[in-house]
């Protein structure tokens, strides 16, 4: 097989290599990133994708590569549209379908840069067009055996044909019209709006590599939004999509469904539905017989939410628990081949492990021994299952896992780079909290800490709140804050997952008490290290993370520093902004939201803050961070050019910050913003803010 470019390292146009990649921001961002695993359906193939630096470095695209799934040979690169390439499936023959916005030679107009799926034959050869929408391609799945292609494609509400949504699209950008027409809740998710497109599942008969393109047919004229943000999978034979379906409910709410659609007629019937339930991640066996899937138990004032696997028969029928007595909450489940098994992962005690659940027994056992796994894509074989993985210590990589192995050490894959050297050591602290509950947390040491040269400490506080510090993180990388000198806690308290139902439930409506006094005595047991410096000690978090930063803030005045991005700061304003307001009032009551209010705090505030805020981040609205720095300054009885805070705002990024170089600005502000207050260094302005 030929590819269109083979084993090439990151662009990186610095001539001096640094200690680390994380000793210089530049080098920093040109690491290459894997982000996706697809195996084919014989076992052969294995493509994962990876992100890298544009040429002009002003944003990030995706690539597909070849990974040897026997570890023998190295990596070779399948694409470099200039545009990038996604969503990649296999054809039966072991042709390669994928989602690009490069442009089509062969079209008659070669202007519209809307992502179209593309065919890369298994045999070698250029990459070909074989299906467009006016409003492009979001995904694409593919029948195991049958060949059958299903894809999402976003499509206006008043169009009846392809050629009347490409008219209407016409004649919106030709009068200048951007406005939305909302008919419900919600209107906009994390950082994009929705609307005015609605998402429509297409579906086409098998194609051949030689043969011309695909003709796809509408299975879900009329959807609404209930097809936004879900998920749906097609079964071996080609003859049914299992997909999500989002039910609008009273109060502004919505539930998830599940639901079968007939790809040749377009039926569509339930699967499940239950008020008290969202079904999610559907996942039909290889024999067509069952459908799994992630059932939720919604939240309420009183309980957190709850997940466990479910497994329904694909011809209707009741439902049964596969996960009943685990106390965690399994993702990502797919089969095996013979259909006996499921496997799946879940956070478990800062580790996110691969687990197989048996479907006659229910019996679970746990495959691996630590790290955090994903893209689970088990072998046709049945002896070997392919993921990625990662941890505090490293990115993912592409590995195997042996299915009758456990707690297993996985064989690493030769992926597109060898993981990056880190500038530093991790390991774990550990404590009890006052109510007895055990607490833990990994702590990252730069490089020469010692009791001679103790470090300062960075305690950083995860977001979520229903996460945990178990993986690699390139957004939120204390690797970078290691190569500056500093110690990084990532604590998991109350709320995080990992450690049993219980464990959330301390913290459930009680942001401010549990979750803030474990972070307490995590850093308390952190700072009895010799190797810490008790003096030098700053707080940052980001979402929750953030709120929680401001409650620290208003709470205790231990830290010299604090950086809050993407924070809550009046939970009362937080709560109807949002863009998923129902979820939250589940939750925080209208007396629970002012009792846990960091705002209520703001004039017990002495630690200098530095606040960062995205305009396009609609989860943690703007007017958070607007409302904060007002609130900062108007509190500041000094004079104004003596302001210990400061606000880094980004007009046009979102919840994350995620270009390039707006990743670089926002480091080299929080590194100027820590050395000033912590390290007692002059206020140094980023040149480029």
């Amino acid at each position: 097989m030929t590819s269109e470019t083979t084993g090439e390292r990151a662009a990186d146009d610095s001539s001096i290599e640094p200690a680390t990649p994380f000793h210089d921001l530049d080098h920093y961002v040109a690491l290459r990133r894997l982000a996706g695993l697809w195996l084919a359906p014989d076992g052969s193939r294995l493509v994962a994708a990876a992100q890298q630096l544009a040429p002009d470095r002003k944003k990030y695209v995706t690539s597909l590569w070849e990974i040897d799934p026997t570890g023998v040979d190295p990596a070779r690169r399948l694409t470099r549209g200039a545009t990038g390439e996604a969503g990649p499936a296999f054809l039966p023959d072991g042709s390669l379908l994928f989602v690009s916005r490069r442009p089509d030679a062969e079209a008659e107009d070669n202007k519209d840069d809307k992502p179209a799926l593309w065919l890369l034959p298994a045999t070698g050869g250029e990459a070909r067009q074989v299906a467009a929408r006016p409003g492009g391609i979001a995904g694409v799945a593919v029948a195991a055996t049958a060949g059958t292609t299903v894809v999402l494609a976003p499509t206006l509400p008043a169009a009846k044909t392809t050629e009347e949504d490409a008219e209407l699209r016409k004649a919106r950008a030709d009068g200048a019209v951007s406005a939305i027409l909302h008919e419900g809740y919600p209107i906009r998710y994390w950082d994009h709006d929705l609307g005015p497109d609605e998402l429509r599942l297409f579906a086409a008969d098998a194609l051949a590599a030689d043969d011309g393109r695909l003709e796809l047919r509408d299975l879900t004229p009329e959807p609404g939004r209930a097809l936004d943000e879900g998920g749906h999978d097609v079964s071996a034979d080609g003859t049914t999509v299992v997909s999500t379906w989002q039910v609008p409910t009273s109060g502004g709410d919505s539930r998830e469904d599940l639901v079968a659609i007939d790809t040749v007629s377009g039926e569509r019937r339930t699967l499940a539905s239950d008020p008290a339930y969202d079904f999610a991640a559907p996942r039909i066996s290889p024999d067509g017989r069952w459908v799994v899937c992630v059932r939720d138990l919604r939240s309420t004032t009183e309980a957190p939410p709850d997940s466990t696997l479910w497994l329904i028969p694909l011809e209707g029928g009741q439902g049964r628990d596969l996960t009943s007595g685990l106390d965690l909450w399994p993702h990502e489940p797919r089969w095996s081949p013979d259909a006996r098994t499921v496997y799946f992962t879940a956070d478990e005690l800062g580790h996110s492990p691969v687990f197989a659940v048996d479907v006659e027994t229910g019996g679970v056992r746990r495959l691996t021994a630590s790290g955090a796994y994903a893209a689970l894509q088990p072998a046709p074989d049945g002896r070997s299952l392919y993921a990625l993985r990662a941890g505090i210590e490293s990115p993912l990589a592409a590995v195997r896992l042996a299915v009758d192995a456990v707690d297993q050490e996985p064989v690493v894959l030769r992926g597109p780079d060898a993981a990056p050297a880190v500038p530093g050591t991790v390991t774990e602290v550990t404590t009890t909290a006052a109510d007895g509950s055990p607490l833990r947390a990994w702590l990252v040491l730069p490089e020469g800490a010692s009791a001679a040269t103790p470090a300062p400490l960075l305690l950083w506080i995860h977001g979520g709140p229903l996460s945990s510090w178990n993986a690699w993180s390139w957004r939120w990388n204390p690797w970078l804050m290691a190569a500056q000198g500093y110690a990084v806690l990532l604590p998991d308290p109350a709320l995080s997952t990992g450690y049993g139902r219980d464990f959330i439930q301390r913290g459930w409506g009680r942001w401010g008490a549990e979750p803030f006094t474990d972070l307490m005595a995590v850093t308390d047991e952190a700072l009895r290290r010799d190797d810490i410096d008790t003096e030098r000690v700053a707080a940052m978090g980001g979402s929750f993370g953030g709120y929680m930063a401001n409650w620290v803030a208003g709470h205790t005045d231990r830290f010299r520093a604090i950086v809050t991005h993407a924070s809550l700061w009046a939970l009362d304003q937080f709560g109807p902004t949002t863009d998923a307001a129902s979820y939250w009032f589940r939750e925080l009551t209208p007396e629970r939201a002012l009792a846990n209010s960091p705002h209520l705090s703001a004039d017990r505030i002495t630690t200098p803050m530095l606040v960062i805020h995205g305009d396009r981040d609609y989860r943690v609205p703007i007017g958070e961070g607007l409302r904060l720095w007002w609130e900062l300054n108007r509190l500041h009885k000094g004079d104004p050019a003596d302001l210990p805070h400061r606000f880094l705002y980004f007009p046009d990024e979102n919840h994350w910050v995620l270009t390039p170089n707006h990743a670089k600005v926002w480091y080299q502000t929080v590194f100027a913003f820590l050395a000033w207050h912590v390290e007692g260094q002059v206020w140094e302005r980023p040149e480029l803010v």
